[in-house]
């Protein structure tokens, strides 16, 4: 029991450097007119995105392929968290119903499958 909740957590943990990725891309198209503020994160998104590749090559060993993309859809709520801490958006009762359903959803699938063997 303890493997799995630690192999979903890392895999969540995955997912939240993709959702990283998303930060950096929106940050880089806000600086208008700032060359170096653009290439640093445009860069940075490049970065992040290359650390992510390599991750998730490790979490599609430990996963089933389904489980794996299953537990991705989750960069929904962690995209929205950012939306919220870094940019100031705000959420709508749609925005919180539709997370819900992906949150109910992921655990669904993460409880009623088995780990692949470690290989």
């Amino acid at each position: 029991m303890w493997g799995k909740l630690k192999n979903i957590i890392l895999l969540q943990g995955v997912v939240v450097i993709y959702t990283i990725s998303g930060i950096m891309s929106k940050s880089a198209s806000a600086s208008k007119g700032e060359p170096i503020r653009f290439l640093f994160f445009f860069g940075m998104e490049f970065v992040i995105l290359g650390i992510y590749a390599l991750l998730w090559q490790q979490m599609i060993k430990r996963f089933e392929l389904s489980v794996a993309y299953a537990n991705r859809s989750m960069s929904v709520l962690w995209s929205m968290v950012w939306a919220v801490v870094f940019f100031h958006d705000t959420i709508t009762l749609r925005n919180i119903i539709g997370v819900l359903l992906v949150v109910a959803g992921t655990v669904i699938i993460n409880t009623d499958t088995k780990e692949a063997p470690d290989a």
